[in-house]
């Protein structure tokens, strides 16, 4: 039966076997492309799709690696604060 996860019990398709759940995902899929109502990707969504994807994950990546920067002691300006004066006690690397 549903176990408890955080003083709440687990429910509809959280309660349910995976294997279950991606089979009613694929008859539900199936029976929208039957009807007609379903999305088709055309080549040229399918490559804005990709590049936002892309580009998401790349300002994630980018923000992570500033904020690890901060925490060390760099400006966002790492490289140039560095050559500017490698002497400084802000500028030490680890």
């Amino acid at each position: 039966m549903a176990t408890r996860s955080e003083g709440r019990s687990r429910r509809g398709f959280a309660a349910m076997d995976e294997a279950a759940v991606r089979e009613i995902a694929r008859m539900g899929g199936r029976a929208a492309h039957r009807k007609g109502v379903a999305h088709e990707w055309n080549s040229q969504e399918a490559a804005e799709a990709g590049r936002k994807g892309g580009r998401a994950g790349g300002k994630k990546a980018r923000a992570s690696y500033d904020y690890d920067k901060q925490q060390q002691g760099f400006s966002s300006g790492t490289q140039e604060s560095w050559e500017k004066d490698p002497e400084s006690s802000a500028n030490t690397r680890d």
